[in-house]
C-alpha cells in the first residue's frame, strides 16, 4: 500500500521523516500540507494531526503523527538498513540527542535565529536582535552538549552508520548555517563539522534539501 507523507518540503520535522523513508528506499507520496498558509488548520489535516502540525504518516490504513514516532515506525516496518543501534547504550545516546535536538536545539536555531534572520527582513519585518543574540547564546549551549556526545564515526552514535538522530539533527542544522553567525558556531565545533560534511553528502540529504525562495 502506498505511504503518503503529510507535510511541506520546508519543515524540519517533515525532512526528518523523509530523510527516514529515503534511507529505508521506501517509496512514498508528499502531501505538501503548507502550514505556513494555514493548512494545518483544515479539516482534513486536524484529522490527521489534532494540534495541526506536521508530518503525519499514512501507511495501509495506519495513520500516525509526531516525529520520532514516524521515524522509528519507518526503520522498523520496513527493510533496509537499520537507523537504530543495537547496542542498547547508543540507542539511548540516540533517543538522547533527539531529546536535546527537540528541547533544545530547534527552537533557538530555527525560530530564533534562521527566522529572525532570514523569514523577517524577507517578509519585509526588522530582525529583533535580542531575540537572535539570545538565540545565537542558547544555540552554542545546544551545540555543545552535542559536541560532546559525538562518536567519532560516519553516524553521530557511532556503530558504522547514521541513526534517527543524524537525521534528526540534519534538518536543523541545515536553517541554522546558513545563517554567518550560525555557521561560524558550527565550526568551533570539530566533532560536529566533521560530522556535517559527511552528511551533507549522503543522497538523502542533497534530495530533501528545502527549495527556499
Amino acid at each position: 500500500m502506498p505511504v503518503v507523507l503529510h507535510g511541506p518540503a520546508y519543515s524540519t520535522y517533515a525532512r526528518t521523516a523523509r530523510l527516514a523513508l529515503e534511507e529505508k528506499g521506501v517509496a512514498y507520496e508528499l502531501n505538501e500540507v503548507d502550514i505556513m498558509k494555514g493548512a494545518g488548520a483544515s479539516a482534513d489535516h486536524l484529522a490527521r494531526h489534532p494540534w495541526g502540525k506536521v508530518p503525519a504518516l499514512e501507511h495501509d490504513g495506519f495513520l500516525l503523527f509526531e516525529t520520532f514516532a514516524i521515524a522509528r515506525y519507518v526503520d522498523e516496518a520496513f527493510p533496509g538498513p537499520a537507523l537504530q543501534p543495537a547496542d542498547a547504550k547508543a540507542r539511548a545516546r540516540m533517543t538522547q540527542i533527539c531529546g536535546v535536538v527537540d528541547s533544545y536545539a530547534y527552537k533557538p536555531m530555527v525560530h530564533d535565529v534562521f527566522i529572525q534572520a532570514v523569514f523577517v527582513p524577507a517578509g519585509g519585518g526588522t530582525t529583533d536582535a535580542a531575540v537572535f543574540s539570545g538565540g545565537l547564546e542558547q544555540a552554542g549551549k545546544a551545540l555543545d552538549a552535542l559536541e560532546s556526545l559525538v562518536v567519532e564515526s560516519e553516524g553521530l552514535c557511532g556503530g558504522g552508520g547514521i541513526s534517527l538522530a543524524d537525521i534528526h539533527l540534519a534538518p536543523v542544522l541545515t536553517y541554522f548555517t546558513m545563517v554567518p553567525q550560525g555557521a561560524e558556531a558550527l565550526a568551533q565545533r570539530p566533532l560536529l563539522s566533521a560530522w556535517w560534511k559527511r552528511i551533507g553528502e549522503r543522497p538523502s540529504v542533497v534530495k530533501t534539501m528545502p527549495k527556499l525562495g
